[in-house]
């Protein structure tokens, strides 16, 4: 309580070690604004102030650097945090699990420390060596358990964890990504600055977009565009950066596609490219939730999507929203492409996806798996913007 009798507003840490430019860092900062904007006090903590996405955190937000080249040096410093500011929740975005929980310990305080899980583990785990799959499994079995919960982006990550890391269902909260802004819905971006989008656009651009690395299986995504390329003139996009660039490269001058075809790097703001684009295309070979999925519907455009474990289902709900193929077919996937360039849904109809996935919906769906909506809730602003950070605060 304040000193005036009221409720003091819940303090939230949200972490991650990653310092990576992947869905996972972007999702935690729009859940860092949704969280503030629900009236929490919100502290992010990452390993590195030169990180993508920080400028997008609003004032509001208090950003900590932790600092320490070991993992003993970075529980002191967690620890030291966890008992000042003594946050009702702790909340591990990526590779910071197990520093979280010692710090807890260590701090004696009645923090509760939850981990968040944003891929399918056992689909993961099938593309890894066998030793080193059980060696990580006997990590996270040793791990899990002792967290106060479990943040699963879909039911299928949820049920991995359930079975894989042997956690108690109740400790398990399906909370769908924070994927779309206010923004997103509110109004089109700009044009990208891009030779496929400049007027006269000669033929339709197709959209992928990821880490440049096996999970999201490009290979596949080549093969299918080469096939619809045979068909009818297209343009091919993939965002993302990654030690596969090379190898897709030389693939598509293998396919003959590579007039055809960019791959212009890593691009903070991929809005523009998703809602200008023709079609967005999803050939991953294994997910959590995949947020992009999220974004290009919530932008009205059309999507096509491998079946993969798990989440595109989930959102697509089993192909109402866009068409689902098997994984590594692109025969399938490339008549899937055609199908959805020839006859494109309505984007108002697409819209109709995202609606768990919002800001102000998952931060919502976030305090009730924490416990704290009952006590503590205010309806987000409509149509707030989020500012600019000023700042950094080193400890």
């Amino acid at each position: 309580m304040t000193r005036d009798g009221k409720a003091r507003a819940p303090r939230i840490g949200l972490i991650t070690f990653s310092a990576g430019d992947g869905g996972n860092d972007r999702m935690l900062v729009h859940l860092a604004r949704g969280l503030s904007e629900q009236g929490c006090a919100v502290d992010f903590l990452t390993r590195t102030a030169q990180a993508p996405y920080m400028g997008s955190l609003p004032p509001a937000v208090r950003r900590l650097v932790i600092e320490g080249h070991s993992e003993t040096e970075r529980i002191r410093c967690l620890a030291r945090y966890v008992a000042e500011a003594r946050p009702e929740i702790l909340l591990s975005g990526k590779r910071s699990d197990a520093e979280a929980l010692a710090a807890v310990r260590s701090a004696k305080v009645g923090t509760r420390v939850f981990f968040r899980v944003g891929t399918t583990l056992s689909a993961r785990n099938e593309n890894r060596s066998i030793l080193k799959t059980w060696w990580r499994m006997r990590q996270l079995r040793r791990l899990f358990p002792k967290a106060d919960g479990v943040i699963a982006v879909s039911r299928g990550v949820a049920r991995d964890v359930e079975r894989l890391l042997h956690v108690a269902p109740e400790r398990i909260h399906v909370v769908p990504n924070p994927a779309v802004t206010p923004e997103m819905l509110a109004e089109t971006p700009p044009l990208p600055n891009h030779p496929f989008f400049q007027p006269p656009r000669d033929a339709p651009v197709v959209i992928g977009m990821g880490g440049l690395r096996k999970a999201k299986d490009f290979p596949t995504l080549l093969r299918a565009f080469a096939l619809v390329n045979r068909e009818r003139p297209v343009r091919l996009i993939i965002l993302g950066q990654g030690r596969l660039r090379e190898k897709l490269l030389k693939l598509g001058r293998s396919l003959g596609i590579e007039a055809r075809i960019d791959l212009p790097g890593f691009v903070e703001n991929p809005y523009g490219y998703l809602a200008h684009a023709d079609l967005f295309v999803l050939s991953s070979l294994w997910e959590g939730s995949p947020n992009v999925l999220t974004e290009a519907l919530a932008m009205g455009t059309p999507v096509v999507a491998t079946d993969c474990p798990s989440g595109p289902r989930e959102i697509l709900q089993d192909g109402r929203y866009g068409r689902l193929v098997p994984c590594a077919d692109p025969k399938a996937l490339a008549q899937a492409m055609l199908e959805t360039l020839h006859a494109p849904p309505d984007p108002s109809f697409l819209k109709q996806a995202v609606v768990r996935y919002t800001l102000s919906s998952s931060s919502r769906e976030h305090l009730k798996a924490f416990g704290l909506l009952p006590a503590f809730h205010r309806e987000a602003p409509v149509g707030d913007c989020p500012g600019k950070a000023e700042g950094e605060t080193s400890r």
